[in-house]
């Protein structure tokens, strides 16, 4: 059992804590459903409950929800869309002022993988072949994956509409290792996949003679001042990948807050993160000071709150 803090109402909290998991992690609720938690400290001795601190996973959009001050803190995956949302670019038509609470580790990157067998060597080929491109790709519009898509193709001139237009078909999916789209790559129904999550899907594609395509000089600058990092994925580190790839980094799931919430706020978080590091699932750590500093798997275009500033400079994180 979770190492509890004394009373019974921690206990409860705890009951409560293992029914919302329950209930947002049922597969069978789409990917925009009702599978979001808010955690809320605060006091329910009155009448109503006085939220203090109120931390939501959720949207890229829901940053705005942390500006206004209707959420506390938020985490968001990858930390490109925070970039954006500071910098008032991609999703954000002005910067939004949020800092950085602390970023849990998390190495990912997005390829856009396509097949030989096409002749497609760019994206830009796509619109200028009208190419009937069978693209596997995740169901959700809103998914993040496909905001970085409608990104990408749209400095490239097209949309996802367009390529179905002139004969494309879209393989949709939940998850990146959807069984549906498994077994369109055995069955080499697709032509492509543009998506994260590589560890699920990114070396079976491979032994199918999939391959990684890389991006244009001119899309890489162009979406690096959106907020997307320009990374590689070392050769070997997928049993089928031969050589180093350049593609986008997809790591990161920041923590962040409103730059006004009051430094004492964001201590506490920090210090709790420290404190209960044993009791947290983590899916890579190199140790607990990674989680404030600009890593592989950590990745910070956004300033750290003061609050985190404070805490990391008193551990001698910084």
């Amino acid at each position: 059992m979770e190492r509890l803090p004394r009373g019974a109402n921690f206990q409860r909290a705890l009951m409560l804590w293992q029914i919302g998991l329950h209930v947002a992690g049922d597969p069978n609720t789409p990917y925009y459903g009702n599978r979001d938690m808010c955690i809320s400290v605060g006091s329910g001795s009155a009448e109503n409950f006085r939220p203090w601190l109120r931390m939501s996973t959720g949207s890229p959009i829901i940053a705005h929800a942390v500006a206004k001050g209707d959420l506390e803190m938020a985490m968001v995956n990858p930390s490109a869309f925070l970039t954006q949302a500071h910098r008032g670019t991609g999703l954000f038509d002005e910067p939004l002022p949020l800092r950085v609470v602390a970023c849990y580790p998390s190495w990912d990157r997005f390829v856009f993988m396509m097949h030989p067998r096409t002749g497609l060597t760019s994206l830009s080929q796509i619109k200028e072949r009208k190419y009937p491109l069978r693209l596997s790709i995740r169901e959700d519009p809103t998914h993040s994956t496909r905001v970085l898509l409608d990104q990408t193709l749209e400095i490239h001139g097209f949309t996802v509409a367009d390529l179905e237009s002139w004969g494309g078909s879209l393989q949709l999916n939940g998850g990146p290792g959807d069984e549906r789209r498994m077994t369109a790559l055995r069955e080499e129904t697709i032509d492509a996949v543009f998506d994260e999550g590589l560890t699920l899907w990114f070396d079976e594609s491979l032994a199918r003679g999939m391959e990684p395509l890389t991006l244009e000089d001119w899309a890489f600058e162009k979406l690096g001042a959106m907020g997307w990092r320009k990374v590689d994925i070392p050769a070997g580190r997928y049993p089928h990948l031969k050589e180093d790839h350049t593609c986008l980094d997809y790591g990161g799931w920041p923590l962040y807050t409103r730059a006004s919430l009051p430094d004492e706020d964001v201590y506490k978080v920090c210090a709790a993160l420290k404190e209960r590091q044993n009791e947290i699932y983590w899916e890579t750590l190199s140790g607990i000071d990674q989680l404030w500093k600009d890593t592989d798997a950590t990745p910070l275009d956004v300033p750290l709150h003061p609050g985190a500033e404070q805490f990391c400079k008193e551990q001698g994180y910084l």
